[in-house]
């Protein structure tokens, strides 16, 4: 090479979404704005506090709680795959809103953090809390991110994707919620 020629960098991108797919959804939702799919989950507990949530065909999602919370810490804890959950909404919806933009993104991660406790002990006579005061009290998340955009292009795709994240809104939004015995 010689000394005039300038050093050129080569950006791999992230595998993109079907962009053609996604605007055909986009109007699909704007014609029927009101319509909703259903997700289902079958949760069996194998023992302590290990459980196996079956998904579709796919391989089940292994919960337990740590070792101080009595359980055997052979997978992440409840409130981990909810976190991990928000994390894949999030991701998904960065990388909706950059492809609906047409930012090719060469970097995404979402670095998650969640205070929780639990002096409830889950109601079995724990101190007597509110609902309101159990679960996460504050949620943070980190994300770095990289693609053919300025900063500020990429934190307004952050920001616009978290204002339409399903995952974040059931977690912000009181939603109806039931509980009770199989029939």
């Amino acid at each position: 090479m010689s000394a005039s020629a300038a050093p050129t960098t080569v950006t791999a991108y992230l595998r993109p979404i079907d962009r053609d797919g996604l605007m055909q959804f986009a109007e699909k939702g704007r014609c029927n704005p009101g319509s909703r799919g259903t997700n289902k989950v079958h949760t069996v507990l194998e023992g302590q506090y290990r459980t196996l949530s079956y998904v579709g065909d796919h391989q089940p999602v292994v919960v337990d709680e740590p070792l101080h919370l009595f359980g055997e810490n052979t997978a992440p804890a409840p409130g981990e795959i909810v976190l991990s959950a928000l994390g894949g909404c999030l991701a998904v919806g960065i990388t909706a809103v950059a492809t609906w933009k047409q930012v090719r993104l060469s970097r995404l991660e979402l670095h998650l953090e969640g205070d929780i406790g639990n002096p409830a002990a889950w109601g079995a006579g724990g101190a007597e809390k509110l609902p309101a005061d159990m679960g996460f009290q504050e949620i943070r998340v980190a994300v770095t991110i990289e693609g053919d955009a300025s900063r500020e292009e990429l934190d307004a795709i952050v920001q616009h994707a978290n204002v339409f994240s399903p995952v974040a809104n059931s977690m912000r939004n009181p939603i109806p919620f039931k509980i009770g015995l199989a029939a």
